[in-house]
């Protein structure tokens, strides 16, 4: 594993065996990239790299606009996923690529939670992802169903994964409630396009089984044809 900082983000580099092997990027709530890497080795990948990055300004980076507080406490989303998407692409990418003996196959997105919606956002914006991954993505997020629906994609991807636990739905916090109806839509408008696509309910709330819940998506998304 190789690591870096560039602008303040820790990118962490889990290089495939083989040069020319796939490449997924995974942005990562907190630094725990190997703990991630360990679950999706666990879970029978073929050969892929895995970059993860970390130290992100998680409800600005990771969202395509302003959205007040969902909760008392909580923080606002400030909107700043195109500011991150052109990093990530500018930047990250080709400094993480560049690392590499060879050129990847084919380059993926993935993400958990925020980081979900910020995959399935991303592919409206930049032609950079042929593959994504929204693991329990925050798809609750107001206006995003109107948003895919309304949009056209920079790039149609070759394959996208969406999860959910089918406790996220129940939520206290009211915002949320939609995320499952919204996940259904989304993917449904997906496969309507003719885009290979899966959805998961999983047993259980947001919280649980993370690592191994994004494994379960990576490994779809390196094995659909």
């Amino acid at each position: 594993m190789e690591t870096l900082e560039i602008e303040g983000k820790n990118i962490q580099i889990f290089a495939a065996v083989n040069p020319g092997a796939p490449i997924i990027y995974l942005n990562n709530f907190a630094l725990a990239g190997e703990k991630l890497y360990e679950a999706v080795k666990k879970a029978g990948t073929p050969d892929f790299t895995l970059v993860t990055i970390g130290r992100l300004k998680w409800n600005h980076d990771m969202t395509p606009w302003y959205l007040p507080p969902t909760a008392k406490h909580d923080s606002p989303c400030t909107g700043g996923a195109d500011g991150y998407l052109r990093l990530l692409v500018d930047r990250i990418v080709p400094e993480a690529e560049g690392r590499l003996p060879g050129k990847p196959l084919w380059r993926g997105l993935a993400g958990y939670s925020l980081a979900g919606l910020f995959a399935v956002y991303s592919i409206f914006r930049t032609d950079a992802f042929s593959r994504v991954g929204s693991m329990s993505g925050s798809l609750w997020f107001d206006g995003i169903k109107e948003y895919v629906m309304e949009h056209k994609l920079v790039r149609v991807p070759e394959c996208i994964y969406f999860s959910l636990g089918d406790k996220e739905s129940s939520s206290k916090i009211k915002a949320f409630q939609p995320v499952q109806s919204n996940t259904e839509a989304i993917e449904e408008h997906f496969r309507s396009m003719g885009i290979e696509t899966a959805y998961v309910l999983n047993r259980g709330s947001h919280y649980q089984k993370c690592n191994e819940r994004t494994a379960d998506g990576i490994k779809w998304m390196l094995e659909c044809k």
